[in-house]
């Protein structure tokens, strides 16, 4: 299988030291011969990684004519607007706000700022509004959020 290829390709290319905080987030070869190729970085994503990194796979699929003459090579980030999909993904965007629907029909999205992430959960800090007595008081939350519930998680842009 193509991606399983590209995969093996991109984990060789990603121990070299200018790619080592380099990871894949999506592969995907599509009827049309139109491979997408989504990776991501634990710092920063410079155009100019992505055209290397689609040459190097372009060598390698025209060398082994994995995809025969005509095909579409599309190399890049996933994008503010694609679901976080990795630990590696949260981790990064520490400090930014996310938006999390649930699996669960009766849960409610969950909206606030991403403020901490492992292995099997993110943690958001949320605003909540406690009744004491008569009084409101406003004050914050984290609630840690295991990945197997999250049906779909993005980073929602803040603009000031």
């Amino acid at each position: 299988m193509i991606e399983h290829k590209i995969e093996a390709l991109l984990a060789e290319k990603f121990q070299e030291e200018d790619y080592a905080d380099f990871f894949i987030v999506q592969v995907k070869l599509h009827t049309s011969n139109k491979l997408e190729v989504f990776i991501d970085s634990d710092t920063s994503l410079p155009l100019s990684k992505c055209q290397k990194i689609s040459r190097y796979l372009e060598s390698h699929i025209d060398e082994h004519q994995w995809l025969g003459e005509k095909y579409i090579i599309e190399v890049s980030s996933p994008g503010i607007s694609r679901p976080l999909t990795l630990p590696r993904q949260y981790k990064k965007n520490i400090g930014r706000k996310i938006v999390i629907k649930f699996f669960e029909q009766g849960k409610k999205k969950q909206e606030g700022k991403l403020v901490d992430a492992n292995e099997t959960a993110c943690f958001v800090e949320e605003k909540v509004v406690i009744k004491e007595g008569k009084k409101k008081k406003r004050t914050t939350e984290i609630t840690e959020v295991p990945y197997d519930i999250i049906n779909k998680a993005v980073i929602k842009p803040v603009f000031k």
